[in-house]
């Protein structure tokens, strides 16, 4: 008895390999469907999904075809060039994320880390800039965000800002920072005001505000050194 073709078009839309994958998202599909979905189609007298079953046997599986060449994917009935150098790239991406290392984080265990981090970057600006380093539990900077530049004052640095950055990067704790472009990083009357109004904030929804520091000229302010936290 000659093998049945079920083409596609006649599978109904739910249990196709794209919409499966739509509804259910890529960790629920089979490698065939995963494959055919690279494939794109099959040819007039086999599915896609056929096609893809027949790569996956003369593969055996994952493990070889990861290594396949161009010339090998080619002499398999059906898949010609266009279509062998998307499985390659795929398999390529999926390498070269499996061989990425974690980025090494930035820890910050004192005022004096905080103010090296950004120091030359700010010292020299001739406008004040807020950011926070939002930080894990390890004081690791998770993220770094200018929230505003202008002159500082508590209407402009608005919490809201500044934690809603902390909640988008799941941060345990934050370090905000802003430059005197003076020189001068003696704390102002709205420095403390801000800083008092940040940690405030902070305390009500569980992100701590570690420091505020204020950036001089090769020089710089903790605030909370200073008793003001």
């Amino acid at each position: 008895m000659s093998e049945i073709q079920v083409m596609l078009k006649d599978v109904p839309l739910a249990d196709r390999p794209r919409e499966r994958m739509l509804e259910h998202g890529p960790s629920h599909l089979s490698n065939q469907e995963l494959i055919a979905i690279l494939l794109g189609s099959g040819s007039k007298n086999e599915s896609v999904m056929n096609l893809s079953q027949r790569l996956l046997i003369h593969f055996e599986g994952l493990d070889l075809l990861k290594d396949a060449t161009i010339e090998e994917l080619t002499a398999i009935k059906g898949i010609g060039t266009a279509k062998a150098v998307l499985i390659q790239a795929a398999l390529e991406i999926g390498k070269r994320i499996h061989q990425m290392k974690p980025p090494e984080r930035y820890v910050i265990r004192s005022p004096e880390d905080g103010a090296d981090f950004v120091m030359e970057e700010l010292r020299g600006l001739k406008q004040e800039h807020f950011i926070c380093l939002f930080l894990n539990t390890k004081n690791q900077v998770l993220h770094r965000q200018t929230i505003f530049i202008g002159s500082l004052n508590a209407s402009i640095v608005h919490p809201r800002e500044v934690y809603k950055e902390a909640v988008k990067r799941s941060a345990a704790s934050l370090i905000c920072i802003h430059n005197h472009p003076s020189g001068d990083p003696t704390p102002s009357q709205e420095d403390i005001n801000v800083t008092r109004r940040l940690a405030e904030s902070g305390k009500m929804i569980g992100i701590e505000l570690l420091d505020h520091l204020v950036i001089g000229d090769r020089k710089f302010v903790s605030l909370k050194e200073k008793g003001y936290l």
